[in-house]
């Protein structure tokens, strides 16, 4: 067994706490084992101020990470799933999934309000067009406005009257102990998660086979069974990390649902379904909420939200 595993990682606060959650999970399952965590600057982080559309989209938090990886610079990364675009590439694999936190957004609001009762006009801000439709879709008197930064850069802006509120990720808020006033769950009906969302990936090298044992003590089945389903949907509908779409996947009553929502950027044009898994495996089940969607002119959606 390995003595020493180098975790790469995104520098942020909250990209730091979750790979320590995951070296943490590492020292109970080996102990002894030396876990290193290896800030990593990626393209997004420089990209600071800039609209993620316009500049490549989520992939690039993953990027230099992944180049790391590859050239034996770190052991394993750890990644939020939902930044990861749907391919890996050549050499790598997702090797664990630890199990899932809440994978809701959370409205944070000044005036301690939920979505239903924001005054009219009120100024939302959220950079994710995932966010803004459903938002718009409940509530087509709200602003939305685009905002960047981490979590705690967002809660200050919001502090600095600079919006009446803001949506961020629960399991964001949760991983950094952080209970905002104001803050109110959005429920499944108001807004569907990412794909992945909640998430961590944990990624290594496919021909290194003694770091992915050591992860394997870390996968979580029920989550990787979702998040099978959602990135195998996500894959099948060619969505980028800019399309503005939706899908979580999960058990009710001890059977597979995955909700899935996808609409153009403007909004004009949106599709929703859900499917629970009768047979087959939870690849099928993506698949099959795919070519619904697609059949229903899912494609010329997507088309309609490609950038450049």
């Amino acid at each position: 067994m390995a003595e020493r595993v180098r975790v790469g990682t995104r520098g942020s606060p909250l990209a730091l706490r979750q790979a320590e959650l995951v070296a943490e999970g590492l020292r109970r399952a080996w102990p002894g084992l030396v876990v290193e965590l290896v800030p990593i600057r990626t393209s997004g982080d420089e990209l600071a101020n800039a609209s993620l559309a316009t500049v490549g989209g989520k992939g690039l938090f993953v990027k230099e990470i992944e180049e790391a990886l590859l050239e034996r610079r770190v052991d394993l990364a750890v990644h939020s799933l939902k930044d990861l675009p749907a391919g890996v590439p050549e050499g790598l694999v997702l090797a664990a999934f630890p199990e899932r936190e809440d994978p809701r957004d959370v409205l944070v609001s000044r005036s301690a309000e939920g979505l239903r009762r924001l005054p009219a006009g009120a100024r939302i801000g959220t950079s994710s067009l995932r966010r803004k439709l459903q938002l718009l879709a409940g509530r087509p008197d709200l602003v939305v406005e685009p905002i960047r930064g981490n979590v705690e850069t967002r809660l200050r802006k919001l502090d600095e009257a600079a919006y009446d509120a803001i949506v961020l990720a629960a399991a964001g808020l949760r991983r950094l102990g952080l209970t905002p006033a104001g803050a109110t769950t959005l429920g499944l009906d108001e807004m569907l998660p990412a794909v992945g969302q909640g998430t961590l990936a944990v990624e290594a090298r496919e021909e290194d086979e003694a770091t992915r044992r050591l992860i394997a003590a870390l996968d979580h089945g029920e989550t990787r069974t979702a998040t099978v389903a959602e990135r195998t949907f996500l894959a099948a509908m060619g969505g980028t990390c800019t399309t503005p779409l939706a899908a979580y996947a999960r058990y009710e009553a001890g059977r597979l649902v995955l909700s899935a929502f996808v609409a153009t950027p403007d909004g004009s044009r949106c599709l929703r379904d859900a499917q629970i898994l009768n047979k087959g495996t939870p690849a099928d089940l993506g698949q099959i909420v795919a070519d619904r969607m697609l059949a229903k002119g899912a494609a010329e959606i997507i088309a309609a939200g490609q950038v450049g």
